[in-house]
């Protein structure tokens, strides 16, 4: 290929990150900017330095296109920092003393700036335009890094969607939040929320799970909370989510999204039929399915079918991958109810850490800003250390989880799952597995007991018994050790 001056250019040159200030489009566009805004800005703050912590509530210095726009808002911030006034002779002087007044115009510059308006009043729309401008400027540079992706065709594919979803979905996340709300207006909706409650007299206001000791503990599953389910294998987390899915798309419609990074659609909806069926799982995996069966699995098949549950099976998905697929499957179904992922430990994070439990750390925080970004309940499987396995007493506590610390504090509810026949064979509670609530933000820990069917992998509700009533103590700091029934305070549950 040859340039402009007719000389062969290299193909081996080397790629050079887009810029969000020096882009080259097709065309030959200049990048989007409002540079009459920005000088608006900048005027706004030297005639009312209060314009600066408006400003600070929509943009950052980055936002500037003019690189002397983001040299004197960096100086603006310093002064701000140090409680010195922002007025041109301290700008001037401290632009001075950094050696950069002439980067900037020099002190003819400031000046003009000052009579760029006559009133601060309007700076957070002057902001608003700039961060807007600032948006669009990072929407082409990732887009001119796709276009080169592309063309340079020397990534798999996959890679370049994955990188382009990335960079798309990482300029969202930079978006200024909606700040602070008047408390009027929170209380009017809230004193609505509660009018609604007490006209539908119902005590489970979140999805249902269908199992009517955890609804009574929970009130359903709540929208914007995290939900961590942990266990470690064979006490039947998988089973035991499977059901709630089921539950909750077959009593509530829920729309529901499933993450199985360890097992592969087809397992996941074989498991499913024959649960619903209640087939022996051991017989239709060996094919020993008798005549009379079809009938039940057919009837499972039908009623699966009209669930709207939707499964995504790719392993090793990081935290990214997740919250794109959910927003595109929130947008197409107007909405989602539910999501889970089975499970946690499998995800990667979306950028390289130090550290395990650094990605893990930013992994639980990613699906609990999803959760609250698309307000419904987010269930994360987790797995359990394995030092649990010598102790007496086998139940789980909050310190059993692995990678926890960031778990424990993301979560807005943690329940444990044990099955006490996995560690003594002999024990009179062989189908009946315990949920143990370990932490629940707004509500009451202790433990509600289900059935467990092992031949059909299937959860349910106890048989009626008066004598039994699901155990429930006040969410405080006081929690029953591993150890006995002694209580002792800053150790965990059970």
């Amino acid at each position: 290929m040859l340039n402009s001056s007719g000389k062969k250019m290299s193909s081996e040159k080397k790629k050079q990150p887009a810029n969000n200030n020096n882009i080259v489009s097709i065309n030959s566009k200049l990048p989007p900017q409002n540079l009459e805004a920005e000088q608006a800005i900048l005027a706004s703050i030297l005639i009312d330095n209060h314009a600066l912590n408006t400003c600070l509530e929509h943009i950052t210095s980055d936002d500037f296109y003019k690189e002397a726009h983001k040299i004197i808002f960096k100086a603006m911030l310093d002064l701000s920092e140090k409680n010195e006034p922002t007025d041109l002779v301290t700008l001037n002087s401290a632009l001075e003393k950094n050696g950069i007044i002439n980067k900037i115009g020099g002190s003819a510059y400031l000046s003009h700036l000052v009579d760029a308006i006559p009133t601060s009043a309007n700076v957070a729309s002057y902001a608003k335009i700039v961060r807007e401008r600032s948006i669009l400027r990072s929407l082409v540079s990732v887009g001119t890094e796709i276009v080169s992706e592309c063309y340079a065709n020397t990534s798999d594919v996959n890679e370049v969607l994955d990188m382009a979803e990335s960079n798309i979905f990482s300029i969202t996340e930079k978006k200024s939040g909606e700040g602070f709300s008047p408390l009027k207006d929170l209380v009017k909706t809230s004193y609505k929320n509660l009018e609604t409650l007490y006209e539908n007299q119902s005590s489970i206001t979140g999805v249902r799970t269908g199992f009517t000791d955890l609804d009574k503990m929970t009130a359903g599953l709540q929208p914007a909370d995290l939900i961590i389910i942990a266990g470690r294998p064979s006490m039947g987390k998988t089973a035991f989510v499977l059901n709630l899915v089921e539950n909750a798309a077959k009593l509530d419609d829920a729309k529901v999204a499933v993450f199985s990074l360890e097992m592969s659609k087809d397992s996941l909806v074989t498991r499913m039929l024959t649960s619903q069926a209640r087939i022996d799982s051991m017989k239709v995996r060996t094919g020993d399915v008798q005549e009379s069966d079809w009938s039940k699995l057919l009837q499972a098949a039908e009623g699966l079918s009209n669930m709207k549950v939707f499964i995504d099976d790719q392993p090793a998905q990081t935290s990214l991958d997740v919250r794109a697929k959910c927003r595109r499957l929130a947008k197409e179904m107007k909405g989602l109810d539910l999501i889970v992922i089975d499970y946690l430990q499998l995800m990667r994070g979306a950028t390289k850490t130090q550290s395990r439990e650094q990605e893990i750390s930013e992994i639980s925080r990613s699906l609990k800003a999803l959760a609250k970004e698309l307000n419904c309940p987010v269930i994360a499987l987790s797995q359990l250390n394995r030092s649990l396995e010598s102790r007496v007493n086998k139940r789980p506590m909050m310190s059993d989880l692995r990678e926890s610390g960031a778990i424990e504090q993301d979560a807005d509810i943690i329940a444990f799952i044990y099955r006490d026949v996995v560690y003594d064979p002999e024990t009179p509670d062989k189908n009946v597995a315990e949920i143990i609530i370990g932490k629940q933000r707004n509500g009451s820990i202790g433990t509600c007991r289900l059935s467990f069917l092992n031949q059909f992998v299937r959860f349910e509700d106890l048989a009626f018994d008066p004598e039994y009533e699901f155990e429930s103590v006040p969410n405080e700091d006081t929690i029953v050790s591993d150890s006995g029934p002694e209580i002792e305070p800053e150790d965990v549950i059970f």
